[in-house]
């Protein structure tokens, strides 16, 4: 358990952080308010993601490894 929520932290530190640069700068732009704005933005993300990241991640292994079954047998 650890190990999947190390996983989650680390993961969701990147990807929220990438994602909502992305959406700010695409959005705002490169204002005054950016930086205050990314990192709102970011932290709320952060906590939306690593419950999601827990939840959602066993579902998907669980269907790749589905998707990936036959390959697998060979």
């Amino acid at each position: 358990m650890k190990k999947k929520l190390t996983f989650a932290f680390i993961m969701a530190i990147f990807t929220t952080g990438i994602v909502t640069f992305a959406a700010i700068s695409v959005n705002l732009g490169f204002s005054d308010k950016f930086v205050s704005v990314w990192l709102k933005s970011w932290g709320i993300s952060y906590i939306v993601a690593i419950p999601a990241i827990l939840i959602i991640a066993p579902k998907v292994q669980a269907f790749v490894d589905y998707l990936f079954a036959r390959e697998n047998k060979n």
